[in-house]
């Protein structure tokens, strides 16, 4: 029997990347692409995994045994490792999952390519807390860790601030909708950026933090209620100049285009995934000309 599909929505922070980690509060907004999870039971003892690409082409898949202490395997690969630490972690916050001597065969559906950086790992972690009644913060620091934001993007469906305070999330909808939208956009900058290593540099380059951190909070507010395009694009670079002092990264204007007429900022761990372009005029041909395909308008990437 099949059951109704788990759904986690993906995310992009729009502000506060890398302090969010230390209180700062941050924009984040849940995208129109997502992931599904969908289980169906099996007599025999063991779960069936198949995960499938935004082209519905099978990415990954394994067949685990369900033991009454958790799932176990032949250790075979990364991926298999990886998904095995989440379901017993999963177990261990409920000890009645997966424990019914049944079997379970268990389909995932990306909806965006995974090197895209939208989430395949908290999209994974939110839906199978679901799946297994427990909570999906409290999963993600048993598991991959990191701020949460992305939990809280996959959990509601309109832009949110977010901000950490001794382990408990604040989470609050709001009211991101910038009369200026048609001249942003989101392009990929080609590559997959690790956010765990992102983390580590973080850590290891950081200075002083406090007056960072306000900063970036009181630009947060800012852009959320930014009426105008030359606001919202000074705003993006204040944030850049803030985040380069604290990292001693170079902001990625700088690195890449030097020469590009308007505000780009980057969008979590530096150096991969999503930039964030605000232009009077509409970009794409520039960012192609680069060799920059991906290149999505705001309506088309934001719930």
């Amino acid at each position: 029997m099949e059951h109704k599909p788990f759904y986690s929505h993906g995310k992009l922070l729009i502000s506060g990347e890398y302090v969010v980690l230390d209180g700062a509060l941050s924009l984040a907004i849940p995208t129109k692409y997502g992931q599904y999870l969908a289980i169906e039971s099996l007599e025999e003892s063991k779960l069936i995994w198949k995960s499938f690409d935004e082209n519905g082409i099978i990415w990954f898949e394994d067949t685990f045994l369900i033991e009454k202490n958790g799932t176990s395997r032949t250790p075979r690969n990364e991926l298999s490792d990886r998904l095995i630490q989440i379901l017993n972690a999963a177990k261990d916050l409920n000890p009645d999952f997966l424990n019914d001597n049944k079997g379970i065969k268990v389909k995932t559906h990306l909806e965006f390519p995974k090197n895209w950086g939208l989430g395949t790992s908290s999209t994974l972690i939110n839906n199978v807390a679901q799946w297994a009644d427990v909570d999906a913060y409290t999963l993600l620091e048993k598991t991959f860790g990191g701020s949460g934001y992305d939990i809280a993007c996959a959990q509601n469906n309109s832009s949110i601030t977010y901000k950490t305070n001794n382990k408990n999330q604040i989470v609050k909808t709001v009211d991101f909708n910038p009369s200026f939208k048609e001249h942003l956009y989101f392009v990929h900058l080609n590559k997959k950026q690790n956010s765990r290593d992102g983390i580590k540099d973080y850590y290891k380059n950081k200075v002083n933090a406090q007056s960072a951190i306000d900063a970036i909070t009181t630009i947060t507010l800012k852009m959320i209620n930014s009426k105008t395009l030359r606001d919202f694009q000074s705003l993006m670079i204040q944030h850049e100049s803030i985040i380069s002092n604290i990292t001693k990264q170079t902001p990625v204007k700088e690195i890449l285009f030097k020469n590009f007429e308007g505000a780009i900022k980057s969008l979590g761990a530096w150096g991969g995934d999503f930039i964030m372009v605000a232009s009077k005029s509409n970009p794409s041909q520039y960012f192609i000309d680069k060799g920059y395909k991906t290149i999505i308008s705001y309506s088309n990437m934001v719930l």
